[in-house]
């Protein structure tokens, strides 16, 4: 028989406390009445000397130190999961917020995951085949890959996110073992109505499961929709065999709320206030993604981040870069110029690009047409610079060649409508047809016997 306890220490922020607590876990869910009628739900995210500090899902509001009584539980957060999840949505703690039931399972799952071990992981190969061309050729996303998308406030990210989901293609994937998991933390109300109208339109929403924390929700709240979100993948992924690709959406405000959380425990601050476990915690995240030896299934992470004031080495893109395998990176020059998507090529990257392209997967000269494209377009920045000085018409006709193809990959290859699906042959095939502007003796990082099968420029 649990014990109730009828009166707290002190309520601070969204935090309450209580002394001379026996038997309590951390991490541990707690039962919270008000005035005896009004119920919540906390969770344990201190233990000190008994003393027990409970983070309140719902907010402190109403509850003062001696009209309140708690319940401990005995067993952290857990998702009743079935496949019916499949076409629903639901919020940050995993309760229904559709206006449909909620599910009615045996099985139930600590959202805080189960540790992969670092050998059963099996070592991602198969490309994705997103329809992006930017994506596709030149920072190609891996089937079991985390790939995050670095992005700033008022730049398309949610557009390209929703475009991914429509057109993601994996290999062996269909309709029945393909599914999608959204995650969105502090979204607003119409960025959270968009996501569901596009789903809804592209006829995709019967294989996506939200998890939504609107920016009204409570800030604790948000620190469970990644955890919900990624136990939902891991249940689809390894009990039924799916390819799950997740999306999460925007992890500066689950990191925002974790920092406002941490200064409310009293913590000492780390860089920007942000908590010194802040690496940590995201890699408990973005950790979850991967294939396991002997399992069907898979998980590939795609997490977005508006970086503030696009600041690339704030502390949230940082360390997200340390964690995961690459970055997509959106940049506002080019989204200022009406290029969609405002995909900026030179700092971005896969790094598990070279083990699922080539011959076997795309195409055999996949790798290289990558390699001398981005080597072309990063000597169209030092040009570019350089005409600012001395004026273009003072350079010479090759230097004024490169710049012509600088304009012609962002307008024809990077950017690209939103309904817009290119095959990797298309997008391979449009990337040969840029490089056919420049010379064929500038072509450095190719072979003759590619140059020659595919180069449509003049011959020398």
């Amino acid at each position: 028989m649990r014990k109730e306890y009828l009166k707290l220490d002190k309520v601070e922020g969204p935090l309450i406390v209580l002394s001379n607590i026996e038997d309590v876990a951390y991490g541990e869910m707690v039962d919270i009445k008000i005035d005896q009628n009004e119920m919540r739900k906390g969770k344990v995210i201190k233990i000190d000397k008994g003393q027990v500090v409970i983070q309140v899902f719902e907010g402190t509001a109403g509850i003062s130190t001696h009209n309140t009584t708690v319940k401990f539980l005995g067993e952290p957060l857990r998702l009743p999961l079935a496949k019916e999840i499949l076409g629903r949505t639901f919020n940050g703690m995993g309760e229904p917020i559709d206006g449909s039931y909620q599910i009615i399972s045996q099985n139930k799952y600590n959202i805080n995951g189960r540790p992969i071990n670092p050998v059963a992981r099996k070592y991602p190969r198969d490309f994705i085949q997103t329809g992006i061309s930017a994506i596709d050729a030149l920072m190609t996303l891996i089937r079991g890959q985390k790939l995050p998308i670095f992005s700033g406030n008022g730049i398309a990210h949610n557009e390209l996110a929703v475009q991914i989901v429509k057109q993601a293609k994996i290999e062996g994937a269909n309709s029945d073992n393909f599914a999608v998991v959204f995650g969105a933390m502090g979204v607003r109300h119409d960025d959270a109505s968009y996501f569901i109208r596009s789903f809804e339109a592209a006829g995709v929403l019967d294989h996506v499961v939200m998890y939504l924390n609107l920016a009204n929700d409570p800030i604790t709240e948000r620190i469970s929709t990644p955890r919900c979100a990624l136990t939902a993948a891991e249940y689809l992924a390894f009990e039924h065999d799916m390819h799950v690709l997740v999306i999460l959406t925007d992890m500066t405000s689950y990191s925002e709320a974790l920092r406002e959380i941490s200064s409310a425990r009293g913590e000492v601050p780390s860089r920007k206030g942000y908590p010194g476990y802040l690496y940590s915690d995201l890699s408990t995240i973005y950790e979850r993604a991967g294939m396991i030896e002997g399992k069907e299934g898979s998980i590939t992470l795609i997490p977005i981040l508006t970086m503030p004031n696009d600041d690339i080495t704030h502390p949230i893109p940082d360390l997200t870069g340390f964690i995961t395998e690459g970055q997509i990176v959106l940049e506002r020059e080019l989204n200022q110029k009406g290029i969609y998507p405002p995909i900026a090529i030179l700092p971005s990257l896969s790094r598990l690009m070279k083990d699922g392209i080539g011959e076997d997967y795309t195409r055999e000269d996949h790798a290289d047409l990558a390699s001398q494209i981005f080597s072309s377009y990063s000597k169209v920045q030092d040009l570019r610079s350089l005409a600012q000085i001395i004026g273009e018409d003072d350079l010479g006709d090759i230097d004024k060649l490169y710049l012509r193809f600088g304009r012609v990959l962002e307008e024809k290859f990077i950017a690209q409508s939103s309904f817009e699906n290119r095959s990797i042959i298309e997008t391979l095939n449009l990337g040969w047809k840029m490089l056919s502007i420049l010379p064929r003796s500038d072509l450095d990082r190719l072979k003759p016997e590619q140059i020659t099968k595919y180069y449509k420029g003049k011959r020398e």
